[in-house]
């Protein structure tokens, strides 16, 4: 590898280094890993070793491949951590699943956290947290994705707030598309308040699911991409999956179902009680929202994701999941995003 390791003090015998600066060299570090699987080492680093630049960009380290060795240099801690995000990545690719640049930065932003131990692995405090579904296997990209996924696998009824791109409706639609694959439910049901964010419905052309449907792509998306699409499709024909309004979910009792609402801060109070009581058993429940996003009419109505949170958190059998602008995992730039709009409150009603 061409990329020459960062100076330091020591570089240069006619440079005195100030006390700070000779303890940071003192603390600098190099450690050698090696792999035994050569065949995923292509992948492994990257092409043209993108991998391997990523990892040294974001920790400040300076990474070298020779065969199937790879020497690390720079402080103790960056070192350490650039070794363990190495390692878990080469686990991933041994048990078959692809790594990319957004699981390279999750890794990272995980990798000095105790949770790491047994996420990817279960090697060390107990077994992986992950979901199975037809078309992949999804493991965490943050601590609280793995807290979130925890809950979906033992909760009755889990609230999970927070911005876009923190994996709140992707998480649940794939837990759910999982337990109806292994039969412990029997039906999954889709649903959102058709409130419209600028655009009036009855603009749109069609009848009512017509007009609905576009509102509900986000769950469409999310279910072709955890199953194939004929069995989709098929599901969908036969009723084993149901998308619709909210509006729909009155006056039914949802039982053997996995139940999911997407875009919930958008829902009145009446609306979520209402939704809410339709639980049934063996039923689980997610509420998904941003309580900073709300669209309801009005503006001077308070959202009832933020008033049934406020009501029912701490109940037996309830869990909530709190997602900030650290836990986004789209590309990098929509984190910072999402930081700039999380600033003081403007105009728009926030229910938080």
């Amino acid at each position: 590898m061409a990329r020459k390791p960062p100076r330091d003090a020591g570089d240069n015998a006619a440079t005195i280094a100030h006390p700070e600066q000779r303890r940071d060299a003192s603390r600098r570090a190099r450690v050698e890993v090696s792999f035994d699987d050569q065949t995923t080492l292509g992948a492994l680093f990257g092409e043209f070793d993108a991998n391997l630049v990523q990892i040294e960009n974001r920790l400040g380290v300076y990474i070298a491949a020779r065969g199937d060795t790879v020497s690390i240099e720079g402080t103790e801690d960056d070192v350490a951590r650039a070794r363990d995000v190495l390692v878990k990545l080469h686990e991933k690719l041994l048990t078959g699943e692809d790594i990319d640049a957004g699981a390279i930065d999750a890794l990272i932003t995980m990798a000095d956290q105790p949770l790491l131990d047994g996420i990817v692995t279960g090697a060390a405090k107990g077994p992986p947290i992950m979901i199975r579904t037809r078309r992949k296997t999804i493991t965490p990209r943050s601590n609280m994705q793995a807290d979130y996924m925890r809950q979906l696998n033992s909760r009755d009824m889990i609230f999970a707030l927070g911005p876009a791109g923190t994996g709140k409706t992707y998480l649940a639609v794939a837990q759910a598309i999982s337990q109806l694959i292994t039969g412990s439910v029997q039906r999954l049901i889709l649903s959102r308040p058709a409130v419209e964010a600028g655009e009036k419905l009855g603009f749109l052309p069609g009848d009512m699911k017509d007009k609905v449907d576009p509102y509900l792509r986000p769950l469409y998306d999310a279910l072709y991409d955890c199953m194939p699409p004929e069995q989709v499709d098929r599901r969908l024909a036969s009723g084993e999956i149901e998308i619709a309004p909210i509006a729909f979910m009155r006056g039914r009792t949802l039982a053997d179902a996995f139940v999911i609402l997407d875009e919930a801060q958008n829902t009145t109070r009446e609306q979520m009680k209402m939704f809410l009581t339709r639980f049934g058993q063996n039923s689980r429940m997610v509420i998904c929202g941003d309580p900073r996003q709300v669209d309801i009419p009005g503006g001077d109505r308070m959202s009832g994701l933020a008033d049934a949170v406020e009501r029912v958190e701490g109940l037996e059998g309830i869990g909530v999941t709190r997602f900030t602008a650290a836990d986004v995992v789209r590309h990098p730039i929509v984190g910072r995003i999402v930081e700039a709009y999380e600033g003081p409150a403007e105009g728009r009603g926030h229910a938080d």
